[in-house]
């Protein structure tokens, strides 16, 4: 089976798991995992920051930021793809107690204009606005991201109206090695910070929030309340560090398969139009009488692991475990595969 459902099924390599075998641990619930206090310093450096926190979803970094970053009857202003508002369960109202305000950009981007027209007046009846999320890359966009000449407008704006700004960056190293930007110049964009290294990287468990000594204090608390204090966390955080350390420079690779796929999908008979593929993403709309979940059973029967990602649309996400032969049956399946043959 070829698994494109996520770069989420990504296993630790072997060099990987004996990383982990030799990890110094501790408990890290009493600051005492040696090896989790060096990821966390180690990846507070690499963005510039003052500290960061080691969790075990990015999910879980998310929510904590929103936590960290808004009180009670805030909102939080975003586009309608963002993750937060689509695969976080409510979490933004169900935590920490805000509204959210939602922008529709263009794959999942946001312009300065369109969050300066968000930002509500002060008057008792309206939430307070004050956190900008955005996502980078943005998963339901596409793999969309921003670079950071059209960040920095957004966070100048948040500046002058005393706004937060955190960045949901499950796949930001994804977007680093096409932009060829620095984590340390992003980490001065933003107030707050969220990294998964289970994704592309490869790590089988973990998510940083990154961010200044203050936030990262408050945000060890409500780490703590919604269950995230782990205990011989080392082991876990062995395996981040090593993909942080040695795994960066592939997703390269994930990244230039998926445009090569998604060049490939734009010849495919069922195929109607594939969204602009920037990192590791690759979704397409299929021909008007096709139905995605349809359609996903079809590739599976032939050996391709997919997500349904709307009524027409399907998504492939490539990863450091697709090998050359994988890719070679990939190509294969799809220019063979024919419109007759997906409605049977």
């Amino acid at each position: 089976m070829i698994n494109l459902i996520s770069d989420t099924v990504t296993k630790p390599s072997p060099a990987m798991l004996e990383y982990m075998m030799t990890a110094e641990v501790g408990d890290d619930v009493f600051g005492e995992d040696p090896s989790v206090n060096r990821l966390e310093s180690y990846t507070a450096r690499l963005f510039g920051k003052e500290d960061s926190v080691f969790c075990p979803s990015g999910t879980m970094t998310n929510q904590i930021a929103i936590k960290v970053n808004t009180q009670p009857l805030d909102e939080l202003i975003c586009d309608h793809f963002s993750h937060v508002y689509q695969y976080e369960a409510g979490g933004y109202a169900f935590n920490s107690g805000v509204s959210i305000n939602l922008i529709h950009g263009t794959n999942g981007k946001i312009t300065v204009d369109q969050v300066k027209q968000a930002i509500k007046p002060e008057f008792d009846w309206l939430p307070r606005s004050r956190l900008v999320v955005l996502e980078n890359s943005c998963n339901k966009g596409g793999g969309s991201f921003y670079t950071l000449d059209e960040i920095r407008p957004i966070r100048n704006l948040c500046l002058e109206n005393e706004l937060r700004v955190h960045l949901d960056g499950a796949r930001l190293f994804n977007v680093l090695v096409e932009t060829g930007e620095s984590p340390e110049d992003v980490g001065q964009m933003f107030d707050s910070i969220s990294i998964c290294i289970s994704k592309g990287l490869g790590a089988p468990v973990g998510s940083l929030l990154i961010g200044n000594e203050k936030d990262i204090q408050k945000a060890r608390r409500f780490r703590k309340v919604m269950g995230g204090g782990m205990r011989q966390a080392g082991y876990l955080a062995a395996a981040c560090q090593f993909a942080l350390e040695n795994n960066i420079r592939d997703l390269k690779i994930d990244n230039a398969r998926a445009a090569e796929i998604g060049r490939l999908l734009e010849k495919c008979s069922w195929v109607e139009e594939v969204r602009p593929v920037q990192t590791n993403i690759v979704i397409f709309r299929l021909k008007s009488d096709l139905k995605a979940s349809d359609f996903v059973p079809k590739l599976m029967a032939q050996g391709i692991k997919s997500s349904a990602f709307g009524d027409r649309e399907v998504r492939f996400v490539f990863h450091r475990d697709i090998t050359d032969s994988d890719m070679d049956r990939l190509r294969e399946i799809l220019l063979k595969l024919r419109l007759d043959q997906i409605d049977t």
